[in-house]
């Protein structure tokens, strides 16, 4: 699925250092999440549902290692 760059708004998380070098998250239409490197905005970003992204966030956040 190709994702509008120019017309999204991207986030960082609170806790990316200050030079930059993180993923920026963004939901740019309704039932997608999108991904992208913030040291390279212009290449494309991966798409996940929802769904995909709520368990990943909660595998992080739980500190599991196997999904």
């Amino acid at each position: 699925m190709a994702i509008q760059q120019g017309k999204t708004t991207w986030r960082k998380s609170s806790y990316s250092l200050a030079h930059g070098d993180c993923v920026e998250v963004a939901s740019p239409v309704r039932h997608t999440i999108a991904v992208r490197d913030s040291k390279d905005p212009q290449r494309p970003s991966l798409a996940f549902t929802p769904e995909n992204w709520s368990a990943f966030v909660a595998v992080v956040n739980d500190g599991s290692r196997a999904l």
